[in-house]
């Protein structure tokens, strides 16, 4: 946001001393080459029924991304994202000496509705990026697309992928949109506007504590890319600015809260989770946001404070005669001192925190702080915030990662990404401490608990042994 110009990612390189680690770049999909893959990989028919979804009119007529890979004088960052050896190529120019490449087409294709397309278009991309990536694993990681409409799929993916196809770092599929059953059942024609959004970590339709446990064994930190375009408030159908506001936010958000209060950081320990291209305000708020609810929604407080039970119904009709009018009398609350609202029993599980397994606003720490990293683009101004400890409860704080987003849009010039992030320090929104742990620990600690030999045989093996050596957390 700063008015100056900023310099380059290579003059910034040269100046920090460390790696600079990539958390959220992208490969853009040459259509044309995916066809080939797909192909392969299911057949003729299943291209078919791929190229006419792509032709096809969506449900809900949202204004989706137009114009929006770099064009003109900046054609050679458009190539970057096609090409992934010229990615390499200039990753020096732009500072960046390791980069994560995370899928374009898998931001749709992981939730197609259709599970024999869907299965086939993901196993399709995963197969492409291992090939089209295959000899550049010192620069460049390509993170494979894990469909989880179920959890067996979410499985078979996973397993070919880091078994099979040899990859390190997995996004996944953080939520199942199907029909609502009696609509399907009904009134089959509207199932496609009458959807339910499950998520896979709260309330799921089936247990996946399996493939959590798989992620384990395979040593995967999942990543979150979860787009929220089309859905709720971002529909319109004239403006992708307002639909895009937000949405990454929106689905990550989502996400992390079902994590935590579904219990599966709990349950896994082992466990840390990325959240990419979301920003971190949200977090910050909903950090907050459970903090401030659990002091007032435990079951202590709840039996103290607000159990209908212990309401004091002589007091309240008193009041009701001393202050009431015609309508507000002492004799009509006394009878219905609940004024006709639902007063249930308890529901089960009372404790609306006990899959979090939280007994004090503390828990928070291990189970939402320690483990998550928040993917920030390099102008996001609000990360400055996470290192600010008067925004989180006292021992808590939060962590941003970099995220490039080079090949898509909001990158007008690959060479100053870093130094855009590099203008939060000029501008003393952050420290150089700060931006060290945003461009470089961060990232390296997302993925080292879950794989300490995450980075062998990389360009920044050497930089993050000390991480590995004293264990991923500081």
């Amino acid at each position: 946001m700063s008015g100056h110009p900023c310099l380059s990612g290579a003059e910034v390189r040269a100046r920090v001393g460390h790696p600079v680690i990539d958390g959220d770049a992208h490969i853009v999909e040459c259509l044309f080459a995916f066809d080939d893959f797909l192909k392969a990989v299911g057949g003729p028919e299943i291209v078919r029924r791929w190229n006419e979804r792509l032709r096809g009119t969506p449900y809900f007529r949202t204004r989706s991304i137009w114009w929006g890979a770099p064009s003109g004088p900046h054609t050679g960052d458009r190539a970057m994202a096609l090409l992934p050896k010229y990615f390499a190529a200039r990753m020096a120019d732009c500072g960046i000496d390791f980069a994560h490449v995370l899928t374009t087409q898998g931001l749709n294709i992981a939730w197609i509705r259709d599970d024999e397309l869907r299965r086939a278009a993901c196993r399709a991309l995963n197969v492409m990026y291992a090939e089209l990536f295959d000899g550049l694993g010192a620069k460049l990681r390509p993170v494979a697309v894990i469909p989880a409409f179920t959890a067996a799929e979410a499985i078979a993916e996973l397993e070919h992928c880091v078994e099979v196809l040899g990859y390190k770092a997995a996004m996944i599929g953080t939520e199942i949109y199907r029909p609502w059953p009696e609509v399907a059942r009904d009134a089959p024609q509207l199932a496609p506007y009458a959807e339910q959004i499950r998520s896979i970590a709260m309330d799921p339709p089936e247990d996946f504590d399996p493939f959590w446990q798989r992620c384990v064994d395979l040593r995967i930190a999942p990543l979150c890319h979860t787009p929220g375009l089309g859905a709720g408030y971002r529909q319109s159908p004239s403006n992708y600015v307002f639909n895009h506001l937000g949405m990454f936010a929106s689905g990550s958000e989502f996400f992390c809260r079902a994590l935590v209060l579904g219990g599966v950081t709990r349950r896994f320990p082992a466990l840390d989770f990325g959240f990419l291209e979301c920003g971190i305000g949200w977090a910050l708020q909903l950090l907050g946001d459970l903090a401030g609810h659990f002091e007032k929604r435990n079951p202590a407080a709840l039996r103290a404070h607000l159990d209908p039970a212990t309401l004091d119904v002589a007091l309240l009709g008193e009041l009701f005669d001393r202050y009431g009018d015609r309508h507000l009398t002492g004799e009509r609350i006394r009878a219905n001192p609940h004024h006709r609202l639902a007063q249930p029993t308890p529901p089960d599980p009372f404790d609306e925190f006990a899959a979090a397994g939280m007994t004090r606003v503390a828990d928070l720490a291990p189970l939402f702080c320690d483990r998550f990293y928040f993917g920030c683009e390099p102008d996001d101004r609000m990360l400055a915030a996470a290192f600010d400890p008067r925004f989180t409860p006292p021992g808590m704080r939060l962590k941003p990662v970099f995220g490039s987003d080079i090949g898509h849009w909001d990158v007008v010039d690959a060479q100053t990404a870093v130094g855009e992030a590099w203008r939060l320090v000029e501008d003393g929104a952050i420290d150089e401490a700060a931006f060290r742990d945003f461009t470089f620990t961060h990232a390296a600690q997302l993925h080292l608990r879950a794989n300490p030999d995450y980075f062998a045989g990389t360009a920044v093996e050497s930089a993050v042994a000390p991480l590995r050596a004293g264990g991923a957390r500081p």
